[in-house]
């Protein structure tokens, strides 16, 4: 299966640390966050990923190629690329996927590029239930801020996504990783197509589409709720992942707790902090 990455954005929350290096291509541990991604996705067999990029693209061209190199042994080698949006300064990330559209012409997997997960988060998405032409990975908690990508689902089947839900109907939200098979990805390649032609196409999220196309019945859920998962917005995000991906790889291979960095020294090697 192919996998697409989102990760045109410059990521100017974590200013200063994104002045000049894209959001993906910042380190934790050693690695940055798209070779973390990578690294998963190599994990569950895809053969092919491409990375939608914009602001730094060289840089993250640079990432790829190294990433190509380094996979860690036992995993499958996919095919590593990327497609550049050169209006992503103009564009949310809607107009990325209108960019990337032409790949979208088989089924794939579509990945926030601020979405980091350990390989059992797409495991069980890869796994479960394929019920929908487009299926939409979620988690649930106790309570959902300003911020939080939330969801209205009756049972299996998504019936709304979006920042600004009413508190009262959501029951999870979107952890920005989401699965399409034939149906689906044509569906919201038509969709996507159909919104950028619109007068406020380019201010628009991608998850804009999804959420009509769950109007039309076409979405549904799969929550990987007791898998671990982070999305990277500022600098408390940044740490917080520094120490997720510490779990995830003593959980992997065993290592005591000295093998890896902590957070916060992962952190300073190119925060200075």
């Amino acid at each position: 299966m192919k996998a697409i990455i989102l990760s045109a954005g410059q990521g100017r929350r974590l200013m200063p640390l994104t002045e000049s290096m894209p959001k993906c291509c910042l380190q934790l541990h050693g690695k940055t966050m798209l070779e973390w991604q990578i690294d998963a996705l190599a994990a569950n067999g895809f053969k092919e990923v491409v990375v939608v990029t914009g602001f730094g693209h060289h840089v993250v061209k640079a990432v790829i190629e190294d990433a190509a190199i380094n996979l860690p042994a036992g995993h499958r080698r996919p095919e590593l690329r990327t497609v550049y949006n050169p209006f992503y300064a103009l564009s949310d990330n809607l107009g990325t996927c209108w960019v990337a559209r032409a790949e979208m012409n088989q089924p794939f997997v579509l990945i926030n590029g601020d979405t980091l997960f350990e390989p059992s988060v797409m495991r069980s998405l890869l796994t479960g239930s394929k019920a929908f032409p487009i299926t939409l990975a979620t988690d649930r908690k106790a309570g959902y801020d300003d911020d939080d990508m939330k969801i209205v689902a009756e049972g299996d089947q998504l019936r709304q996504v979006g920042k600004k839900l009413p508190l009262a109907t959501v029951n999870g939200e979107s952890i920005g990783m989401m699965m399409f098979n034939q149906q689906g990805a044509d569906a919201f390649v038509s969709r996507v197509e159909q919104l950028m032609g619109g007068s406020d196409g380019l201010a628009r999220w991608y998850l804009s589409a999804i959420d009509e196309l769950a109007g039309a019945g076409q979405v549904g859920v799969h929550s990987i709720h007791g898998h671990s998962w982070c999305e990277v917005d500022d600098l408390d995000d940044l740490e917080h992942a520094a120490a997720e991906i510490k779990s995830w790889q003593e959980r992997l291979r065993g290592h005591d707790s000295d093998a890896l960095q902590t957070p916060s020294s992962a952190l300073s090697e190119q925060s200075g902090y």
